[in-house]
């Protein structure tokens, strides 16, 4: 089931206005009403183009033409404000349990409608804590990443020949962090489960990210 239910939290697209990405979220509070209600409300200052909760019910809050106020700081690809180059998609989830199945099901139809209305590849759909790994940690590690790309809704990487870590992630997109911090990013999404030291698993997977290098994103770390 589809509605809208307009937030008055928008604005205009800065730049050139297009969308280029599209990041994920999960809403960590203890219901969809919860966070509808937070997504809407003027003294929050926060929003999102949509809001999916467990049962499947896609909300629609913002226009996609809209600027929606989702990512805050962080950067993807060597740019930054990537508010007014994303649609973003808030999933009703507490990070602590997985994403229900009507819930994951109604996500792959948004996005695959976002990904072709906007000609994006599926290299362009990330984490809100890939764009900003020093104070994000949404979808979390419950989320299955690999599902979507099985549908090429998004990627993941085939190990290769392993290389510098740092400098892949950088290919990939992944904004300036400290070492430690890049690492945790990447495994919440790649390797959720594993501590430690980067390992040569890590840079074998990273090295594979190389095939989805964003045109723009620094070669080095």
């Amino acid at each position: 089931m589809s509605l809208t239910h307009p937030s008055p939290n928008f604005g205009e697209r800065r730049g050139r206005g297009r969308v280029e990405l599209v990041v994920l979220h999960h809403t960590a509070m203890p219901s969809c009403a919860a966070a509808l209600e937070r997504l809407c409300d003027p003294g929050a200052e926060v929003s999102a183009h949509y809001l999916i909760d467990s049962d499947g019910t896609v909300l629609s809050l913002v226009a996609e033409a809209a600027r929606a106020w989702h990512a805050g700081a962080g950067a993807w690809a060597g740019a930054g404000d990537v508010n007014s180059r994303s649609i973003g998609i808030e999933l009703a989830n507490t990070g602590r349990e997985p994403f229900a199945e009507p819930q994951m099901a109604a996500l792959e139809r948004v996005l695959a409608g976002v990904l072709d209305r906007h000609a994006l590849p599926p290299e362009a759909v990330i984490g809100h804590s890939d764009m900003a790994p020093d104070r994000k940690r949404d979808p979390g590690s419950r989320f299955d990443w690999r599902r979507l790309a099985l549908q090429d809704l998004s990627v993941w990487p085939e190990p290769a020949e392993p290389g510098d870590f740092q400098a892949d992630l950088r290919r990939f997109g992944y904004p300036e962090a400290a070492p430690e911090t890049l690492l945790s990013a990447f495994r919440l999404r790649f390797r959720p489960w594993v501590c430690g030291p980067v390992d040569d698993t890590d840079r074998a997977l990273a090295a594979g990210l190389r095939r989805f290098a964003v045109d723009g994103a620094p070669a080095d770390a």
